[in-house]
Parts: C-alpha cells; sequence; structure tokens
C-alpha cells in the first residue's frame, strides 16, 4: 500500500498534457493532401502546440532568418530523456573530446548515453515535401504506441529542425498560390527562395556567411549529433530516392569509420523501403562526399546522411510515362535494373504525399538502426574523434602574426573557431620545420577532436581523374572541388609536418590580433576590412582620398591622392534568379556598400548614366540575361530579358562614362552582344579536353592596374568552366602563367589556359568594360579577390 500510495502521489505531481493536436485541425487539412503548401507561423505554432500537450518533446527557438522569422528545433525523446536532457549532453561532450575521456570512461559513457540524431529539412524551399513530414511524423512519434517508436523514444535523442529557411518556406508558399490552378502552376519563384544566397544556402557549412547555418551550426556544436540526416528533394524523372552509399571520391579526411556508417545506415533505409513495398530506390548515384560545404557534420564525428526523394510540381501531382524517365544518370541508368538500383519505378502519378511516405519509411529506418545501435554509435563515436586526436601527420598548422591581408586572416580564424577548432597564440618567436614564426602566430594542432575539419580547409586538395570510362570524359562532381581557405583568401598559412618547441595560450575567441603595417593616419589597400572604413567614413558624409600609387586609403587631402566618391551601383537582378547575384548582393550588405537592383525594364528605360556610376551584371548564362524566362512559362511580367533594348542603354551607359562590371560567364554577353573584341578560348570546347568544376587557378597580375590595388602580383581565382580570353595586351590584367595553373582542386586542359587572359579592363567611351574570367566574390569566401571586385567599384 506504501509503494501504490507513493506511486499515485508521484503521478498526480506530473504535468496533466491534453491530447496533442492533429496536424488537420491545425492546419485545416491532412498533411500531404495535393495543392496544399504551409505557412512557417503555422509550422511554428504547430511545434508549440505539441510541447504544451506532451512531455516528450521541447521546442527551441534558434535564432531568427535573414528576414526575421523565428528558425526553430523540437527535440523530441522519451519522458525521462527530456528530463535529463542536461545529463546526456554531458555525456556528448565528454565522449567529443578523448583527450579528457579514458577508453574506459568512455566504455561506462556508451552504455548510458543516447545516440543523437538530427533531421534538417527544407533547406533548399521548393523541395517543400520535408517540412510536412517533419510535421506528420512529430505527430506520430508522440501519439503512436509501437515497439520501433518505442525503442526510439528509449535510445534516441531525436533534434528535429523542420526547415533549415523559414523565409523560403513563406516565399515558396506565397508563390505557389498565386500560381496554383493557372498555366504556371508548380513553377519556381522568379526570386530566389533565400534573402541573399538561393540553392547556395546548403554550401555554406563552412564559412557560416549566413543566419540560418551558423543558428544550426550552433545547435550541432552544442550536441554532436551521431548523425544528421539532411532530407531534400531532386527531380522527377529518375529515381523516387537515393540514399547512401555515396559515390567516389570521399573526402581523405573524413574518418573510414564514418564513411562506413554512412554505407550502413544507406543500405539499411533502402533494404526498409523495399521491404515495405516501394521502388524505385538508388543507392552510389549521382552524389559524392567530397566538399565540405555540404556536411558539416562529418567533419565533427557524426554520418551526414542524405536522401533526396523525386519532386512534384511543388504539391500539384504529376503523372510520368515511361518515355519521361531519363535513359541515364550518374552512376546508374534509371531504366534498367542493377546492383545499386534494383527495382526501377517507370510510370505512374506522383504526389506530395507519395514523397512523404519515402520520407516518413526513411526517417523511422534511420532512427530505429540509431536506437538498436546505440552503444555502437556512441563507440563509434568516441573513436572517429580519438582517430583525430591521433593524426600522425601534419603536426599543425601555423598562420604567421605578419600577414598581407589581416582581415582575411581574421575572418578565417574566426571561421575555424566558429566550427570548434582550438586555437593557439604563440607569446614567443619560434621556429617549426626550420622555419621562423613571430610572437603572436597562431598554432592549430592536428591532435585535437575534429581537426579533419581545420586540415580539409586548410590543405590543397587534389581531386582524383574521374572518368565515365577509360579515355572517356570527366566524372563531374556533385558539387566543387577545392576549398582551401589560405588561397582562397590569401592568407599566409604553413603547414607543419613535425612537432616543435613553443609558448602556446589559447586564442582568445574571436579576438584575433594580426600585423600589418598602416600607413599614418590611413587604410592600407591590402586589407579587406579597409573597405569597411571607407564605407563608414562615406556613409558618415565625409570625402575618402586615395593614393594613386598604393592605392591605400585616408581621410584628408594629400600629395598623389584622388577623392574617390562612393559609387552609385546598380545590379542586374534577373528573373531567372541567379545566385551570383544574391551573394554579390550580400557582400556589398556585409561590407556597407550601398547597391538598387535593377530589373529588365529598369535597363531598357536607359538614361542608366544619369542615376549610376557602375553597374554590374552577376554571373549567368548569356541567354538568361538576353531572353530571359520563355513567354507562355511564367507569368508575363516575369517573361523576356534585357533584350536589344537593354543592350542598347548599357552601351550607352558605358560610353557616357559609366563602369560595367560584368561576372564570369555574364562576360560573353559583354563579347557576344556588347562589342567587347576578345575571344573566349574556352567556347566550344569538349569537357574531355577542358574541364575546370570548382577549382583554384594560378594566375598573376598587372601590377599597374587601379584594379589591383592592394594585390599581391600572384593570386589565385575561382573558376567554374569560367571563360578565358585571347585579347589585346592593353586591356589584360590577370593572366594564367605557361604552365601550373592548377593550384587546388581539378583541371583537364591547362594548353587552354596558358597565357590567356583572366580579367579584362576595356575602355570603351568615356567609360569602361570590366570583364571578370572568374567569381570574385566565390560564395563568399574569396576574401583575397573581394578587392579586386571593390576597386572595380570605384574604378574611373
Amino acid at each position: 500500500m506504501y509503494v501504490k500510495r507513493t506511486l499515485a502521489s508521484f503521478l498526480l505531481l506530473l504535468p496533466a498534457f491534453a491530447a496533442p493536436p492533429t496536424p488537420e485541425s491545425h492546419f485545416g487539412h491532412k498533411i500531404g493532401v495535393d495543392n496544399e503548401l504551409l505557412d512557417w507561423d503555422k509550422v511554428v505554432s504547430y511545434f508549440q502546440a505539441l510541447e504544451q500537450s506532451s512531455d516528450r518533446i521541447k521546442f527551441k527557438e534558434l535564432g531568427k532568418s535573414v528576414e526575421g522569422r523565428p528558425q526553430i528545433a523540437a527535440i523530441i525523446s522519451s519522458a525521462a530523456n527530456i528530463r535529463n536532457l542536461d545529463h546526456y549532453l554531458d555525456i556528448q561532450r565528454r565522449l567529443s573530446d578523448p583527450r579528457r575521456t579514458t577508453p574506459a570512461e568512455a566504455a561506462r559513457l556508451e552504455a548510458e548515453g543516447k545516440a543523437i540524431v538530427m533531421i534538417t529539412c527544407s533547406i533548399h524551399a521548393t523541395e517543400v515535401a520535408s517540412t510536412h513530414t517533419a510535421v506528420e511524423f512529430a505527430y506520430r512519434l508522440l501519439t503512436e504506441q509501437n515497439p520501433k517508436f518505442r525503442a526510439i523514444l528509449d535510445n534516441v535523442i531525436l533534434l528535429l529542425e523542420p526547415s533549415q529557411n523559414p523565409d523560403g518556406v513563406d516565399i515558396v508558399t506565397r508563390w505557389y498560390r498565386q500560381t496554383r490552378g493557372t498555366p504556371y502552376d508548380g513553377s519556381n519563384p522568379p526570386e530566389l527562395y533565400h534573402h541573399y544566397v538561393g540553392h547556395d544556402d546548403n554550401r555554406d557549412w563552412y564559412i557560416f556567411t549566413q543566419p540560418e547555418t551558423r543558428n544550426t551550426a550552433s545547435l550541432e556544436n552544442q550536441w554532436h549529433p551521431q548523425i544528421v540526416y539532411d532530407v531534400h528533394q531532386m527531380g522527377p524523372n529518375g529515381a523516387r530516392l537515393f540514399v547512401p552509399p555515396w559515390m567516389d571520391p570521399v573526402d581523405p579526411n573524413i574518418d573510414p569509420i564514418l564513411a562506413s556508417i554512412c554505407n550502413m545506415i544507406g543500405t539499411g533505409v533502402a533494404t526498409d523501403l523495399y521491404a515495405a513495398g516501394k521502388t524505385g530506390i538508388a543507392i552510389n548515384g549521382v552524389y559524392d562526399f567530397w566538399s565540405p560545404a555540404r556536411q558539416y557534420q562529418a567533419y565533427h564525428g557524426g554520418a551526414r546522411i542524405l536522401t533526396e526523394s523525386a519532386s512534384a510540381k511543388l504539391a500539384t501531382p504529376i503523372t510520368i510515362k515511361p518515355e519521361d524517365i531519363a535513359e541515364n544518370a550518374l552512376g546508374y541508368n534509371p531504366r534498367e535494373r542493377s546492383w545499386n538500383y534494383l527495382v526501377p519505378w517507370m510510370e505512374g502519378a506522383w504526389h506530395l504525399r507519395d514523397i512523404i511516405d519515402y520520407q516518413e519509411i526513411a526517417w523511422e529506418s534511420i532512427l530505429y538502426q540509431a536506437a538498436i545501435r546505440r552503444s555502437d554509435m556512441l563507440r563509434y563515436f568516441y573513436q572517429i574523434n580519438k582517430d583525430n586526436v591521433d593524426r600522425a601527420s601534419p603536426n599543425a598548422f601555423v598562420i604567421s602574426a605578419k600577414q598581407n591581408d589581416p582581415g582575411a586572416a581574421r575572418k578565417m580564424l574566426e571561421t575555424l573557431a566558429f566550427g570548434d577548432i582550438e586555437i593557439q597564440r604563440a607569446s614567443d618567436a619560434f621556429t617549426a620545420d626550420g622555419k621562423p614564426f613571430p610572437a603572436g602566430s597562431y598554432v592549430i594542432s592536428m591532435h585535437q577532436p575534429f581537426s579533419g575539419w581545420a586540415k580539409t580547409l586548410l590543405e590543397v586538395q587534389n581531386y582524383p581523374d574521374l572518368r565515365l570510362y577509360p579515355g572517356g570524359p570527366p566524372k563531374r562532381p556533385y558539387d566543387v572541388t577545392a576549398q582551401t581557405l589560405p588561397l582562397l583568401m590569401g592568407v599566409d598559412v604553413a603547414t607543419v609536418k613535425d612537432s616543435f618547441t613553443a609558448n602556446l595560450k589559447p586564442a582568445t575567441r574571436y579576438s584575433f590580433e594580426l600585423d600589418h603595417p598602416k600607413p599614418p593616419a590611413g587604410f592600407p589597400a591590402s586589407d579587406v576590412d579597409s573597405w569597411r572604413e571607407v564605407t563608414r567614413i562615406w556613409k558618415s558624409g565625409k570625402p575618402v582620398y586615395r593614393d594613386t600609387a598604393t592605392g591605400d586609403f585616408y581621410e584628408s587631402a594629400g600629395n598623389g591622392r584622388k577623392e574617390i566618391p562612393a559609387p552609385r551601383i546598380g545590379m542586374y537582378q534577373s528573373y531567372n534568379p541567379s545566385m551570383d547575384e544574391g551573394w554579390t548582393r550580400w557582400l556589398f550588405d556585409d561590407f556597407g556598400f550601398v547597391q538598387t537592383s535593377l530589373h529588365n525594364a529598369d535597363i531598357q528605360a536607359g538614361g542608366l548614366r544619369r542615376r549610376f556610376d557602375t553597374i554590374i551584371i552577376p554571373d549567368q548564362q548569356r541567354g538568361q540575361i538576353v531572353n530571359g524566362h520563355r513567354p507562355g512559362s511564367m507569368p508575363p511580367q516575369y517573361c523576356g530579358g534585357i533584350g536589344e533594348k537593354g543592350s542598347a542603354a548599357l552601351k550607352e551607359f558605358v560610353e557616357q562614362g559609366g563602369t560595367l562590371i560584368l561576372l564570369n560567364h555574364a562576360s560573353d554577353y559583354a563579347t557576344q552582344d556588347l562589342g567587347v573584341k576578345a575571344k573566349n578560348v574556352l567556347a566550344g570546347v569538349a569537357s574531355r579536353d577542358f574541364y575546370s568544376p570548382g577549382s583554384l587557378l594560378n594566375v598573376s597580375l598587372n601590377p599597374k592596374s587601379p584594379l589591383a590595388y592592394g594585390m599581391p602580383e600572384r593570386i589565385t581565382l575561382w573558376s567554374e568552366q569560367s571563360p578565358a580570353w585571347d585579347a589585346p595586351a592593353e586591356d589584360v590584367v590577370a593572366r594564367y602563367p605557361s604552365d601550373h595553373v592548377l593550384a587546388s582542386g581539378w583541371l583537364l586542359g591547362e594548353k587552354y589556359l596558358a597565357g590567356r587572359a583572366a580579367l579584362l579592363d576595356v575602355p570603351v567611351g568615356q567609360g569602361r568594360m570590366i570583364l571578370f574570367g572568374m567569381r570574385p566574390q566565390y560564395r563568399g569566401q574569396s576574401y583575397q579577390n573581394f578587392k579586386l571586385l571593390f576597386n572595380a567599384l570605384v574604378y574611373r
């Protein structure tokens, strides 16, 4: 009787919960019905309502999106686990650092801890299904009573992010409702579905430019999940769902245990999908495991699992016929049975509901595998981090205190620190591998739990020469092939092979100091952060002067100094949304430049020189610039491009003294439509002969050009099949060397680049056109080459 009374008394102390609301009662329709998408505020309030109705879920706001919407996560587990989250978080922290946890202690913690699984949804906002899946699956996990769900709740702590792109959820939903039932039903919006970076919002995982990235990474840094499952969609004409194993190549800095976990879990998902009667499951196809831009956790002890589901037209169903199925895809043939595509899916109706059904099976499979192998997952996690601590080579990377561009070096150090990399600072001068380093230099030891992440960002990439068949065309990487931050940022970093002695202390996080001689009362052109000072002075209403010999900046006039007024900047914004436009807009906002977006009609109206000093056309294919959306494919106001009228207006702008800047492939518009006399030597060259799929290449600059102010004579540029020119010598600002063009990544056909131009400054009338055969602001990473672009903005 005493035990019963005590238990009864205890139960009376527990909070009383109403039944969790069904998704249908909250949203007004069942999840996954045709022609219905979700509003973000309703998604947020639904997860808040779930927290109020269950002791197995905890609602967490991670921060705000670019446009100010709440970015959220739900932590779901058993009631006992939710009550003891701090305890399990401490276990994670201890297992993540083998330097403070012995193997014996780790074995005890592995038996006690819980597997941490993070599921992230709809970072690409037109890939709408996973936010719906998150809503329905959370409800099911909290309400259904079955052995698998009980095992999951008891053994797993789920971190569920219903969307990593809250702004995009509303952008796509708003557009879908505007066009639903029209000829444009299911089309993509005529704007980026992230305020700045569009589809590149999941290429931000080592530079952290966007608040949404930082919000998610902060949760990962807190919990260090054993699994991060990233839920995506792909085109409709191949497999119904992709899941790992990944294709080659696998970054050698990813631990083999971790890569094997991906293989194990992915094949388990495929098995469970087939067992549920689903078909069209592809493994080991299309997606590789190379770039850290997409897989942060893979360098922090956790397996990155990706699924890509076939899409409908947003929430509008489609019908696929056999002739619609693609004849080939990278790594498998969607029309044929193979070891990695066992049961082809060849035809049928395809609804939003179908995507959700496939995803829910995959979610349950991943969580259940983590649950039944809970202690194994924790043991693997500890061992992966121990492998990093025990790394044999290199010993460390050293960032000298003396840098040509301290602003870029500081940003690189801040980026590494945000990624949980420990950085130390030398109190005294020291020598390592026979090279002297001054006091104040920074040291990144490779004997720390997440050293693989620092190593892959600091070293040169040697991407393998992979072909579709022997002697055939290159096997394209899923994303890019290089990420060497020292080359992107222009930072002097030394790789130290052997151990050394130095007086080192932990660096103050986000307070990195570097040495660089400054001109008296001025700001050096070589420091990218000087441009922040310049824009600040402009906004205060004061003048800025520039030394015409060095490019350094001053707040007062003097001999050899020329006033540079704040440029009036216009930037072309196509209704075929360009991520490069978004990245450029982000860069200008970040550094304090004021710019105005220009659409087709704005340019065609003419009179541009009265309003602008500089106009930028970001990286985009010429056809999209000139022609835009074809008539009938979008509402009429979004069809068409700049056209002949716009081209005439741009020519007039330059002839009257304006500066027109064209980035990367937009340069073809200048040579084909605006009269620039330069030949792109790569036009028409087959990929088997020339291929530069996101690589860092060496060039030399003309030091006499004002575009080169503050730049070293030899730099690297970012090339993605970028143009290279035969052009008059007097127009060339950057030129490729005769050999050893590749700096990092993968390059085929070096001979096509040897001695060719990569940056042109072409006088036209009273103005000039500047053609960049590169992306100088590549994904917010190429800090060294930001200065080339900024110099172009004020070049008169």
